[in-house]
């Protein structure tokens, strides 16, 4: 609720019986997710990398740290049969990720979001009982979408810290610098690598909806993040893509609404 008030809101609206196991899936995705932020030393980081790798290890082998999320990991691995690989995944990356550096290019931030954001809603899918395709195809598309929208929402913290993570093929494209944004330049260029960075969010979430028909409503709940995704990306365009507009930085207070609306219509 505190650190992932989306995920904890999207969580809210799956069927009972897989809500608490979302929930830590979402914890441990935070975990994992914050060691970057919490670190000043690599191998601080790796370390702590290690503690959940050996942790998920243990809950395939049933015998769960005496950690409260690892506990609850391992009772939703028991009650959903989930697959292992995934949360592999999630660390592996989440490791590599560790070196404070720009993406190379967009297709490198999309293979982070897959294996992370992506791999997260493939876990999601399996609590819900859904075996499907295409399913996966859209929970593929979505991830990548949130991964990008994620990077670009992180975009003003990260450069008050004097880091950019932008893919560095865009921002060269434009002709723009890292310094750029680190001193929070509004000019036509550094908007122009906003737009093309949303833009491919934007076609991802497309994607998915192509299909839409294809995927089984008993897999709808876990797609609802594309309503946060919608929002953001709805917003950046009326502020004419200024990534620091002080309006990007507030809690949008009609999320539960629109996230419910979005449950009632049964769709993503």
């Amino acid at each position: 609720r505190k650190r992932d008030y989306e995920g904890f809101l999207c969580s809210l609206l799956l069927p009972a019986e897989s809500r608490t196991s979302a929930l830590a899936l979402r914890a441990f995705n935070m975990y994992s997710l914050q060691i970057k932020d919490a670190i000043t030393q690599k191998t601080t980081g790796l370390m702590r990398m290690q503690f959940w790798r050996e942790a998920v290890e243990d809950i395939y082998c049933d015998n769960p740290p005496h950690q409260p999320v690892a506990t609850e990991l391992w009772r939703a691995v028991k009650r959903h049969k989930l697959t292992k690989m995934w949360f592999m995944k999630i660390i592996d990356e989440r490791e590599k990720n560790l070196d404070d550096r720009a993406y190379r290019n967009i297709q490198e931030l999309e293979t982070y979001a897959e294996n992370t954001q992506s791999a997260l809603l493939y876990l999601t899918l399996e609590m819900l009982g859904v075996k499907d395709i295409h399913a996966d195809h859209a929970a593929s598309h979505i991830g990548k979408a949130q991964g990008i929208v994620t990077c670009l929402r992180a975009t003003p913290y990260h450069s008050t810290r004097q880091k950019v993570f932008l893919p560095m093929d865009i921002c060269m494209l434009h002709g723009v610098s890292q310094e750029d944004f680190i001193r929070g330049k509004q000019e036509k260029k550094v908007r122009d690598v906003v737009y093309d960075i949303a833009s491919q969010a934007h076609i991802h979430l497309e994607h998915a909806r192509s299909f839409s028909k294809k995927v089984p409503v008993k897999a709808y709940p876990a797609f609802f993040c594309t309503v946060a995704l919608d929002d953001y990306l709805c917003n950046l365009r009326k502020v004419d893509f200024d990534i620091f507009h002080p309006s990007l930085q507030k809690k949008s207070t009609l999320l539960p609404l629109h996230l419910y609306i979005r449950s009632w219509k049964k769709t993503y």
